[in-house]
């Protein structure tokens, strides 16, 4: 997501359908129409026995749009023109090389023998000339164990601007993956905040996790000279790929997808906040089209994207696929579905039933995940010198845990300083004018959202509790000691703790962060009958998944 909201104009987005029109006028325009015309590759998909390769049958290739079946031999042939990511589509029980030093997979071949555009003038390297296509184009795979019941590591919007938020990221996240014993992992966009030079440096640290890492990009992995959508994913080609690809682990299908339309430098912004909107291309929809028709409806199928679907935030182009229903219209009949994404670094879960437009009885779950770098590594600072980055919703930064059990599947999120991975964080409201800021000059950071609480004012107090990963399936009650059960209510609003947090350390965070309304947070009212003294409160969270979390705080009343 952008640091700040850049709108999307109507023209904005009439725009998008001219811009591979305006690549043409570029000085390479003869080349690039060139590029257009269809030729054909050809290759082996193949593994090696001792020492001699064989051809493995029935494995998925593509170019990005086309999807083709190796033959019993494991060769394919297929459409490519000048400017072609030819990739093989992992099977299930098999894996590709990997970069011994990024773990970055290495499943596809880039034909692009003009290299970019020079014309474009990019900040940061793109392709260079590939040279003519070649004769055979194969791809090795290895067979490797795959459990039914496997775990992945999500991240979402690590977002460095700086080799010191780089340090963020190897000291909050990465060290605490260290020896996970889940299969592979993935970033679904916003790998970088802009400076794509960092890439090099950021995947060389993520590769010290030491399992195999899948990207998407997001609005802030683009070549931002490029006119449009064409050539704005040039560096990110070059690191990790195709923009658009698949994969198979077990029982499970992983569609990466970049649904982050880029429309161009625009002269009226400033650099780096040039226009874009969530949409998935024409092809990109055939493409995941031509990937299903090959995958059995019994398969788990995880779409991955850096746009939501949907979020909470706001109805904006920029921040929800404004193609959703042609995506939906794909998975009619589609039982065992899953959806990740990031971007508004916010936590939510969203259901799409029918009468939402999904084409199946059973509804899918959409996840907007935590984002890494949480409010955008703002600050203040913990005692390593990382920012603390809570999230505009109140979410501490951190990743997410998907586990899979055959076609059934369960998320958790990890915080990244919480200690013991705590789930809930309680704060009291007991005084009226306590988000003031000309109030909190008074007091010290959280003393206006903890106890004591005085007696008088035990009627009018609030418990609020933020459930950090909580969604509208999850119920949570509040019990006092030993007494019963209270259950809490859904409330949309902000988190009184990160509102304290932002508002006393101004200096030190992103100069757009605000606490924005939760998804996730529940209140309760304290009974007015509670005497003077101190009070045991448990708050229990029944999760999206049924699972049960809890937080606890030990209440003083006094006076």
């Amino acid at each position: 997501m952008p640091d700040t909201q850049v709108k999307v104009t109507r023209r904005d987005m009439l725009l998008a359908a001219a811009a591979s029109g305006i690549a043409a006028a570029l000085p390479e325009g003869a080349a690039q129409a060139a590029a257009d015309a269809p030729t054909v590759a050809a290759g082996l998909v193949f593994e090696t026995e001792a020492g001699v390769r064989k051809g493995v049958p029935g494995v998925l290739v593509s170019n990005g749009r086309d999807v083709t079946v190796t033959d019993g031999d494991g060769r394919y042939t297929l459409p490519v023109s000048d400017e072609t990511v030819v990739f093989v589509i992992k099977p299930a029980g098999f894996m590709t090389p990997v970069d011994p030093v990024t773990q970055l997979p290495r499943f596809y071949y880039i034909h692009q023998p003009q290299g970019s555009p020079a014309s474009l003038n990019l900040t940061f390297e793109g392709i260079a000339p590939t040279g003519p296509l070649p004769s055979s184009i194969d791809f090795e795979l290895h067979r490797q164990d795959e459990p039914k019941a496997f775990e992945v590591v999500l991240f979402t919007d690590p977002q460095p601007e700086s080799d010191a938020e780089v340090d963020f990221i190897r000291e909050d996240v990465v060290e605490a993956l260290s020896g996970t014993s889940a299969k592979f992992g993935l970033t679904s966009g916003d790998i970088m905040f802009d400076d794509l030079s960092l890439y090099d440096r950021l995947t060389r640290i993520i590769g010290t996790i030491g399992i195999p890492w899948y990207n998407v990009g997001g609005n802030h992995d683009f070549n931002f000279e490029a006119p449009g959508r064409r050539y704005s994913r040039e560096t990110f080609k070059r690191v990790f790929g195709p923009p658009n690809h698949a994969f198979a682990y077990a029982d499970a299908v992983f569609l990466m997808l970049d649904d982050v339309e880029y429309l161009g430098p625009d002269p009226d912004r400033p650099k780096g906040k040039a226009p874009y909107f969530g949409k998935l291309e024409p092809d990109t929809l055939t493409f995941v089209r031509n990937v299903l028709a090959h995958v059995s409806d019994d398969k788990l199928i995880v779409i991955v994207l850096h746009i939501p679907l949907k979020n909470d935030l706001d109805a904006t182009p920029e921040n929800n696929l404004t193609n959703r229903a042609d995506l939906f219209q794909l998975f009619e009949g589609r039982r065992f579905t899953l959806s990740l994404s990031g971007h508004t670094h916010t936590t939510e879960h969203h259901y799409f039933a029918q009468a939402d437009g999904w084409p199946s009885p059973v509804p899918h779950h959409h996840h907007v995940m935590t984002a890494v770098s949480g409010s955008w590594w703002s600050g203040p600072y913990d005692h390593r010198g990382v920012a603390v980055a809570d999230s505009r919703d109140g979410t501490p930064n951190g990743f997410h845990i998907l586990s899979v059990d055959g076609n059934s599947y369960k998320t958790r999120f990890v915080p990244a300083k919480e200690p013991n991975a705590r789930q809930v964080r309680l704060s009291f409201e007991s005084h009226f004018h306590g988000g003031v800021k000309e109030v909190m000059r008074d007091f010290r950071l959280g003393q206006l959202i903890q106890s004591p609480v005085q007696r008088a004012a035990v009627g009018s107090t609030t418990l609020v509790a933020n459930v950090f990963d909580g969604g509208p399936k999850t119920q949570v009650t509040l019990r006092i000691g030993s007494g019963e059960p209270i259950p809490m209510t859904r409330n949309r609003r902000p988190d009184p703790f990160v509102e304290d947090v932002f508002d006393r350390n101004e200096a030190v965070k992103k100069p757009w962060i605000k606490a924005e309304p939760s998804t996730h947070v529940w209140t309760a009212r304290l009974p007015a009958t509670l005497p003077a003294g101190t009070h045991r409160l448990t708050v229990t969270a029944l999760t999206e998944y049924g699972d049960t979390v809890r937080g606890t705080t030990a209440l003083e009343i006094v006076g």
